[in-house]
């Protein structure tokens, strides 16, 4: 099976969860992967080429796309798996601008900016793989979210232009949409919802759970590997989708 061996892949938000697993994946079936992450100690520990940088801006954006094609020549497949909750989760009339902001900077902007700059070499070459890890709250809006459900609905539409403008250069853009998944990030919401309910951890991940018939959250390893096929070769007649990965769950 061709799959993704001898192709270089770059996975943001490689320093752990989703993106960690991914990386591992991919490496394991043959692929050459760039990780990406602030975090250059949680990068460190990947096995891989690493690229230690903020993708909050246009700047680190570019940066992290010329270093990656200076050192590797070209990428073929971007999984943009980088983003960040609400700092303040909140109704819509309560929304800081400041928080609306940063959570499009680095969910929705930085995804277009990179999108961008490695479609130019796949058009090109003929061939390309763009995986985005969007969210079920893209599809169903969660209570107080509104700028994480914004961005998260503004990335599937990111992703659809970028099937639509690209297909004909053999280029796929997907997205996939987890529910909830037993992460460091998820870990934190959990704490920080526990002590606004006043509940253990324990109890709001079993609420969690009680959310899906399976009975359970997701593990990372189960998103990933949803990701690894849409960047292989095989799922070239997928494109434009938006595939939740949910359990069989509503949200």
């Amino acid at each position: 099976m061709p799959g993704v061996e001898g192709r270089i892949a770059l996975v943001t938000g490689a320093g752990r969860g989703i993106g960690r697993h991914t990386a591992e994946i991919l490496m394991a079936r043959g692929a050459e992967v760039i990780g990406v992450s602030r975090s250059e100690d949680e990068l460190s520990r990947l096995g891989c080429p690493y690229i230690a940088k903020d993708l909050g801006s246009a700047d680190g954006c570019s940066d992290v796309i010329k270093e990656a094609e200076k050192r590797f020549g070209r990428i073929d497949i971007l999984v943009c798996n980088h983003g960040i909750g609400s700092a303040h989760e909140s109704v819509i009339w309560e929304q800081s601008s400041e928080d609306w902001r940063q959570t499009m900077r680095v969910n929705l902007d930085s995804p277009f900016y990179l999108s961008r700059m490695v479609l130019k070499g796949m058009k090109e070459r003929g061939f390309g793989r763009l995986v985005y890890t969007s969210s079920t709250a893209g599809l169903i809006p969660e209570y107080a979210g509104s700028a994480y459900n914004t961005s998260k609905h503004g990335l599937i539409g990111l992703m659809r232009s970028v099937s639509v403008d690209a297909g004909e250069y053999g280029i796929t853009a997907n997205a996939v949409l987890p529910g909830w998944v037993k992460t460091e990030m998820a870990e934190v919401s959990a704490a920080t919802e526990a002590k606004e309910q006043g509940l253990t951890t324990d109890e709001v991940w079993a609420e969690r759970a009680a959310l899906y018939p399976a009975g359970r959250v997701l593990t990372p390893e189960e998103v990933a590997e949803v990701i690894a096929f849409l960047s292989s070769e095989e799922a070239s007649g997928v494109s434009g989708e938006a595939i939740r990965v949910a359990l069989g769950g509503a949200i």
